[in-house]
């Protein structure tokens, strides 16, 4: 039986179709400040990497934060550095298909190419072991003449391939917190 005492803290419908103009705007309120925490729960899933994948001299989030070390180090763009950071934030929960993952979540954030070059990168990335699963190392050739083809190979090589050195001085999360914070809260460039 439907409740017609409901908390004006949740909409009227349980289907979509049946809502309003006001269960709508309630939501919105919601949504608004659900994404205003959007940076928060980036660090939190950053931080859960530290206990991820096995095998590696590093954990995921070393290696994430050694990327982003190296980035930084470079003078790259504050939006470079943190996708640097969030390149294989997916490798949790999406390790087929971390690259598109990481770059869905950055994309309302950052620039195309940006965008770009961390959803590309796990294939680009493949170059450097391929063949020693028998497999075709040149799979990123597929985007030559591509604008951002340099760049992504650049981001692999100078970057994302060398960060798994356990004696790297790595700049510690706390210092990139602001600069999450800084593109997660400015106004995105496209909507989803």
């Amino acid at each position: 039986m439907y409740n017609y005492f409901m908390s004006k803290d949740e909409v009227k419908f349980t289907e979509m179709k049946h809502g309003d103009k006001e269960d709508y705007e309630l939501l919105a309120n919601f949504e608004d400040k659900f994404i205003e925490g959007t940076a928060d729960r980036i660090v939190r899933v950053l931080e859960s990497l530290d206990n991820s994948l096995g095998g590696y001299k590093v954990s995921r989030l070393e290696h994430s934060l050694q990327t982003a070390s190296r980035a930084l180090r470079e003078q790259a763009s504050e939006e470079m550095v943190v996708a640097s950071l969030l390149h294989d934030i997916g490798d949790e929960i999406a390790p087929l298909n971390h690259s598109e993952l990481a770059a869905a979540v950055l994309k309302p954030f950052v620039s195309e190419k940006t965008r770009w070059i961390v959803e590309q990168h796990g294939l680009f990335q493949a170059y450097y072991y391929n063949h020693y699963y028998g497999k075709d190392r040149n799979l990123r050739d597929k985007f030559k003449g591509h604008e951002f083809f340099k760049d992504t190979i650049d981001f692999c090589e100078r970057w994302d391939q060398a960060s798994f050195d356990p004696n790297y001085d790595t700049i510690p999360l706390k210092e990139f917190v602001p600069m999450v914070q800084r593109i997660f809260n400015r106004t995105p460039y496209r909507n989803l």
